[in-house]
């Protein structure tokens, strides 16, 4: 017997992921340019009251930069990029737009996901609709075979979701979240899925 149980919890974390671009002619001015503005908003998060230990350096890149005909490189592009846990909902507005503003024009926004920081007690109610769910459908079913449901003989169990994909990182227009920026965490379900074997007697 094959079932599911899904639970709905509000999200209380919201991560971001946010890079600082720049295009220089030389590796030197590239890497400085994203260096400085990241660092910017990383002392800016601090200042707003993000935890240190919730800013974690996800990727620094550097990539040469051809002209049109592809035969010579006519600079460099170097992109550093953070992500941000956001512990206080209600802040999480104001946090981006502290991103954006900070890190200007070279700001690129890549993602934000809501998440649970703890859902092992959504898991457990899910765990015990998916398990009731499956015993009340194989007692129907002993019922219609003229049979009694027996011990348990084996459970096996899948849990999580697959997150949608991240949008695609855009440059942040001039001027551009000067004010906070509307979010709302909605429901996130959290699903799990039982498989129960019953003894028929």
């Amino acid at each position: 017997m094959v079932v599911s149980g899904k639970v709905q919890g509000t999200p209380d974390t919201l991560t971001v992921s946010a890079s600082m671009e720049a295009t220089a002619p030389d590796i030197t001015a590239a890497l400085n340019q994203t260096s400085q503005r990241q660092q910017a908003v990383i002392t800016a998060l601090g200042g707003a009251g993000v935890d240190k230990k919730d800013i974690s350096t996800s990727q620094v890149s550097l990539q040469p930069q051809y002209n049109i005909d592809g035969s010579t490189i006519s600079g460099y592009r170097a992109s550093n990029s953070i992500e941000v846990k956001i512990r206080k909902i209600d802040t999480a507005s104001n946090i981006l737009s502290l991103i954006a503003n900070t890190g200007g024009e070279a700001t690129r926004i890549n993602s934000i996901n809501y998440s649970i920081e703890d859902d092992s007690q959504l898991v457990k109610d899910a765990r015990t609709r998916a398990f009731n769910d499956a015993k009340d459908r194989a007692d129907q079913y002993a019922q219609l075979s003229g049979l009694t449901l027996g011990k348990v003989i084996s459970i096996s169990e899948t849990t999580g979701a697959t997150p949608p994909p991240p949008p695609t990182p855009m440059p942040m227009p001039r001027a551009a979240m000067a004010e906070a920026v509307p979010l709302e965490p909605g429901q996130q379900t959290v699903g799990f899925s039982v498989t129960v074997v019953w003894e028929l007697i």
